[in-house]
Formats: C-alpha cells, sequence, structure tokens
C-alpha cells in the first residue's frame, strides 16, 4: 500500500475526529447557555411575583415594612445582578430566598393574612416557581458538568484548548441553608 495514501487516511480520521470532537463542544457549550436561560426565565418569574407578594402583606402587616422594604431591595438587588456571572446570580437569589423566608415568617403572626385567599395563591405559586427553579439549577449545573468533562479530557481538551473552550462555572450556593426550598406553611 502506498504510504501517501496512509498518511492520507490518518490526516482525514483526525480531520473527522477533530470536526465531530469541536461540534461536541459548540454543542456542549449550546446546552450550558440553554440551561443557564431557564434558569434566568425562573429567576424572572420569581422577581415578577415579589411585589405581588409585598403588596398583599402590606395591607396586613403595616408595621413590618422594613422586612418587606428588605426583601424589595433584595429583589432589586437579583434583577440587577449580571445575567452572565452564575455566582453574582446565585448569592443574590440566596439572598432573596433569604427574604422570602422572613415575609411568610410573617404570616405566622397574622391569622387574617394566611386566611387570605390571595395570599395563599401567591405563596403557592412561588412554591412552584423554586421547585422549577431547583430543576432549572440541577439541570444547568449537569450540562455545565458534562461540558466541563469535554473540555478537560483528551483528545477534547486539545481542541478545547486550541479553539478557546472555557470551562463554565456551576450554580453554587455559598450557605447550605440557602439551597432549601421556601417553606410554606398555614
Amino acid at each position: 500500500m502506498n504510504p501517501f495514501y496512509i498518511i492520507l487516511s490518518v490526516a482525514a480520521l483526525l480531520l473527522i475526529g477533530g470536526i465531530a470532537i469541536y461540534n461536541g463542544l459548540v454543542s456542549g457549550r449550546a446546552l450550558v447557555d440553554e440551561a443557564w436561560s431557564g434558569i434566568s426565565v425562573q429567576l424572572k418569574r420569581r422577581f415578577d411575583l415579589i411585589p405581588n407578594l409585598v403588596t398583599t402583606v402590606k395591607g396586613y402587616a403595616k408595621h413590618e415594612s422594613e422586612t418587606l422594604e428588605k426583601v424589595i431591595q433584595l429583589r432589586n438587588a437579583a434583577v440587577y445582578a449580571s445575567p452572565l456571572d452564575v455566582s453574582a446570580q446565585a448569592q443574590a437569589s440566596a439572598a432573596l430566598s433569604q427574604g422570602l423566608r422572613s415575609v411568610f415568617a410573617l404570616a405566622e403572626n397574622y391569622p387574617d393574612l394566611k386566611a387570605n385567599q390571595n395570599f395563599a395563591d401567591l405563596q403557592a405559586a412561588v412554591e412552584k416557581i423554586e421547585d422549577d427553579l431547583q430543576n432549572s439549577r440541577r439541570y444547568y449545573n449537569a450540562t455545565v458538568r458534562d461540558y466541563n468533562t469535554k473540555c478537560d479530557s483528551f483528545p477534547s481538551n486539545l481542541v478545547a484548548g486550541l479553539f478557546h473552550f472555557t470551562k463554565k462555572t456551576f450554580f453554587e450556593l455559598t450557605n447550605p441553608e440557602e439551597s432549601q426550598n421556601v417553606k410554606i406553611s398555614f
């Protein structure tokens, strides 16, 4: 067999393999971006719901305005956190979860508020959003894990380095307590 054809065959296989690896990295990056978009959607739903919740609680707990104002400040800080900075979003989300816990703790002191249908509906909506957000975080972290594995594994790490594919950041909370869903009780 002619050595030229052997070299040409090996070069063709390397090229095809490199293209496949490159396309896998592009696909992985797209999945991570799509997963981050899912988190953004859930955070937006949460941000949009908070003013309604605060307004409902204000009617019953007028002298608790400090707690309510803090939740609105945390919400605004979360809204304006850089959408591309995963750790900033994680910190803002954790702080907001703590603030929501404070609002729901207020309900324990106001039986009329707990009995209000609008408040009960808002609590149910927040619980649903928190569950959806947790699922979105899991999906995002799974896609980041898969993508980062491709970036680190041989031979795809060679292609990743050549084309500047960088590892992505996991959506992690700094305080384990913050990973719990907002508890809502009547």
